[in-house]
C-alpha cells in the first residue's frame, strides 16, 4: 500500500517538456557551447549568431542532426559555421 501511495505521488510530480522548451534549451546550449570555445560571453555569442541569423538558419533547420553530436564536435561546427557566416556578411 505505502509503495503504491508513493509512486502515485511520484508520478505527480513529473513534468512533461515540450518539444519547443528542449529546443530551446538546446540552442542555449549551443550558445554556450560556442561561447566557451571561444572564450567569450554568451552574450557577445548569441548577437554574433543573431546578427548572421545562425539560429534560425542553421541551428533551427538542423536541430535533429546537431543534437546527436558531442559538445566537442558542436562547439567546432558552430565557431567555423559562425567565422564563416560572419566572413560572408
Amino acid at each position: 500500500m505505502y509503495l503504491c501511495i508513493l509512486e502515485c505521488c511520484i508520478m505527480k510530480n513529473i513534468v512533461e517538456i515540450s518539444r519547443t522548451q528542449v529546443i530551446m534549451t538546446f540552442i542555449s546550449t549551443c550558445v554556450e557551447t560556442t561561447a566557451r570555445a571561444l572564450n567569450t560571453s554568451y552574450k557577445e555569442v548569441y548577437q554574433r549568431m543573431k546578427r548572421v541569423g545562425l539560429i534560425e538558419r542553421f541551428i533551427l533547420p538542423h536541430y535533429e542532426t546537431l543534437h546527436s553530436e558531442s559538445r566537442d564536435n558542436l562547439a567546432v561546427v558552430l565557431v567555423e559555421c559562425l567565422n564563416n557566416w560572419e566572413g560572408k556578411k
